[in-house]
C-alpha cells in the first residue's frame, strides 16, 4: 500500500489483511505499557482542516503507540489561514521528509489531489462529503467482533445519506466484505445518482425504516444529521426527522422483538434525540463505544502497511 484514498481501492484481500492486523494491534490497548518500536524513526502529520475529536485523536495515539513522530496541524494553525494554498501548504510539509500525511478537508477529492502533489504516503480522514476509509474499516472490524463473518449479515445504513462520507465508505466496504446493504433515508437526502449506484453494486434502498427495522436486521448504523453541511429545506422539522427515521425507544424495541442478536452502530459525534434515541445510543446491543476504541487499532494497522514491513513487530 502507498496511500489510502478510498474504500474502492481495497480489495476484499486488502480488507483481510488489514482486519487481521488490527486484531493484532487491538491486543496493544490491553497492555500496561502501549508501545510498540513498530515506526520508530518515521514521522506522520495529522494535517486537519475540519473539527475532529475520534479521528484525529485516534490517529495520534496510533502513531504514538507504535513510536512514530506524531504532528497535529490545523487549518487555523497553518499557513492556509494566511491566504496560503492547500498545494503550498502540503508541498512545504512534504519538503520536511515526513513519511505520511493524514489530511482531514472539507473539499472532496482532496486527499486525491494531495496524494499527486506529495512523496509521503496520504490517508483520507475525510474528504468533504465524498469518503472516510478508515471509519469504514473500523466499523466492520467492529460487526465482525461481534457478528463474526459479515458474509450475508444484513446491515442498514439510516440517515443523512446525501451529506454522509461515512455512509459511502461503508457502504463499499461492508460489500466487498459480502454483507447485505440496505440503505433508509428521506427522499430528500438521498444522494444523487444512488439509485444507478444501488443497482450496480446490489444495495437496497427505501425511505421506510419501520418495515426495515420490523425485518429483523442483524446490524443497525444510524448517521449523523450533519446540519452544518446543510442550508435548509431538507426536513420540516428535527422532531419529523426522528418521527421518521430516528433509532427511538419504540424502534429500540421493535429491533431487539424482531432479533435479539442485533447490534447498534453509530460513527459519531452522536446527536442524542435527533437520529438517535438515548436508549438506544446506551442499550446492550450499542456498539458506539466500541467502535472507538477499534478506531485505535484500525489506524495502527493502517500506518503500519503503509510505512513498516510485514511482520508487526511485538
Amino acid at each position: 500500500m502507498r496511500h489510502l484514498l478510498s474504500s474502492a481501492d481495497l480489495t476484499r484481500d486488502d480488507v483481510r489483511m488489514l482486519l487481521a492486523t488490527a486484531a493484532e494491534m487491538h491486543e496493544v490497548q490491553r497492555r500496561d505499557v502501549k508501545k510498540l518500536p513498530t515506526l520508530r524513526g518515521r514521522t506522520v502529520i495529522n494535517l486537519f482542516f475540519e473539527d475532529s475529536t475520534r479521528t484525529r485523536s485516534s490517529f495520534e495515539i496510533a502513531g504514538k503507540w507504535m513510536s512514530a513522530d506524531t504532528i497535529n496541524i490545523t487549518g487555523k494553525g497553518s499557513s492556509t489561514s494566511k491566504g496560503e494554498s492547500l498545494r503550498d501548504t502540503v508541498r512545504t510539509i512534504d519538503a520536511m521528509a515526513v513519511d505520511c500525511v493524514v489530511m482531514r478537508h472539507m473539499a472532496s477529492g482532496a486527499a486525491h489531489q494531495v496524494a499527486q502533489w506529495v512523496d509521503a504516503s496520504v490517508v483520507n480522514a475525510g474528504d468533504g462529503t465524498h469518503e472516510h476509509p478508515t471509519q469504514a474499516l473500523l466499523d466492520a472490524y467492529t460487526l465482525e467482533h461481534r457478528l463474526g463473518d459479515l458474509e450475508g449479515r444484513r446491515v442498514v445504513l439510516v440517515g443523512d445519506l446525501t451529506h454522509s462520507r461515512v455512509f459511502r465508505s461503508n457502504a463499499i466496504t461492508l460489500r466487498t466484505l459480502g454483507a447485505d446493504v440496505t440503505l433508509v433515508a428521506p427522499p430528500t437526502l438521498m444522494p444523487s445518482g444512488i439509485r444507478s449506484w444501488a443497482e450496480t453494486d446490489g444495495l437496497h434502498l427505501t425511505d421506510d425504516l419501520d418495515a426495515v427495522v420490523a425485518t429483523g436486521p442483524d446490524a443497525v448504523m444510524m448517521l449523523r444529521v450533519q446540519r452544518e453541511r446543510m442550508s435548509g429545506g431538507f426536513f420540516p422539522t428535527p422532531r419529523e426527522y426522528t418521527v421518521g427515521f430516528g433509532l427511538t425507544r419504540e424502534r429500540l424495541r421493535a429491533l431487539t422483538d424482531a432479533n435479539g442478536d442485533a447490534v447498534i452502530c453509530h460513527p459519531g459525534p452522536m446527536n442524542r434525540g435527533l437520529e438517535i434515541s438515548a436508549d438506544a445510543a446506551d442499550a446492550a446491543g450499542s456498539l458506539v463505544l466500541d467502535q472507538v476504541s477499534a478506531g485505535v487499532a484500525v489506524r495502527m494497522a493502517v500506518l503500519y502497511h503503509l510505512l513498516a514491513g510485514e511482520e508487526v513487530a511485538a
